[in-house]
């Protein structure tokens, strides 16, 4: 004899019992959209919560670091020079009797500040370069095309060190405006590739038929369904830009004294002696540099795996 069926359960054409779970996935009144099934993904997915947690963290005291360093981290005694931890004073002084507790949580300031506004204009420019070259091909595609492999040709790290040389202004701007402008093109050709494959679609063959103007397809039709892998790679490369502001500024073109970063006071910790003598002046920045990009490269993976329907 049958079991019998609650009155809420849903039945198909011969009235048998239906799982509500394959009514969920079937029915398209019922189903999640990309953006919400990636959420839904994400909130489940340990590594994206551990990373969201710590740069979280990292934000808060870049935004407010005197909510726990409440020294100044330009304050120095150079009778602590090299002194090891000791109360109030976890991690020590460096060289010229700095804090290092308070400089560690100062620094985040300038290099998250470097890697999300170079990370920003490396992506609005990526996307809005290969976004045209893909969306009009032809003359304009082969143009931009071979203006990416002109930026492509010249190795990022070089570049910056070039450039920098040259300018002798002192800042973040600086840095930032140099890698942004030499940091595109990998972005630019995600973007193109993206919306190549994203103007084919049926959507958009009925949208200019019906006299949408090319603005209007590719701001309302074609960048929304194009955006996903620039967002994955600009979050990646959050972190490997926090990475190269720190090793621009070890080589003494970056950031330089007075302003506080990461890649600053390990470039001042370099000295092989002072490293055998107090470890905790390299050892601690160093530390909070690796944190911090780690956490930006396990959030992209995670992003990753969650708007790529290919690794579903």
């Amino acid at each position: 004899m049958p079991e019998p069926t609650r009155p809420d359960t849903p039945l198909d054409a011969q009235g048998a019992a239906v799982d509500e779970a394959v009514v969920t996935r079937t029915d398209p009144g019922r189903a999640r959209s990309l953006s919400s099934d990636a959420w839904h993904d994400l909130r489940r997915n340990p590594v994206f919560v551990i990373s969201a947690l710590l740069i979280l963290f990292l934000l808060v005291i870049a935004v407010w670091p005197s909510s726990i360093a409440t020294r100044d981290p330009l304050y120095c005694q150079l009778s602590r020079s090299l002194e090891g931890p000791a109360p109030g004073h976890w991690f020590g002084f460096d060289t010229q009797g700095c804090d290092v507790y308070t400089r560690v949580v100062y620094g985040a300031r300038a290099s998250i500040a470097v890697g999300v506004c170079a990370t920003l204009g490396v992506a609005v420019l990526g996307t809005v370069v290969g976004g045209l070259a893909g969306f009009f091909g032809g003359f304009w595609d082969a143009l931009l095309s071979r203006t990416t492999d002109v930026f492509f040709a010249v190795p990022l790290v070089l570049g910056a060190i070039v450039f920098l040389s040259m300018i002798k202004l002192s800042g973040i701007w600086p840095v930032v405006l140099v890698i942004a402008a030499l940091g595109w093109p990998q972005i630019a050709r995600i973007a193109r590739g993206a919306v190549i494959t994203a103007k084919q679609n049926d959507y958009v063959q009925a949208a200019r038929a019906l006299g949408a103007s090319n603005s209007r397809i590719l701001l309302r039709h074609i960048l929304p369904n194009a955006i996903a892998p620039v967002i994955v790679m600009a979050t990646i490369m959050l972190g490997t830009i926090i990475a190269l502001e720190a090793t621009l500024s070890f080589l003494g073109v970056g950031l330089r004294p007075p302003t506080v970063s990461w890649g600053v006071d390990i470039s001042a910790a370099s000295d092989g002696m002072q490293f055998r003598n107090a470890p905790h002046i390299l050892l601690y920045p160093a530390a909070a540099l690796s944190l911090c990009v780690l956490a930006f490269i396990m959030m992209g993976d995670a992003v990753r795996d969650a708007l790529d329907p290919k690794l579903r």
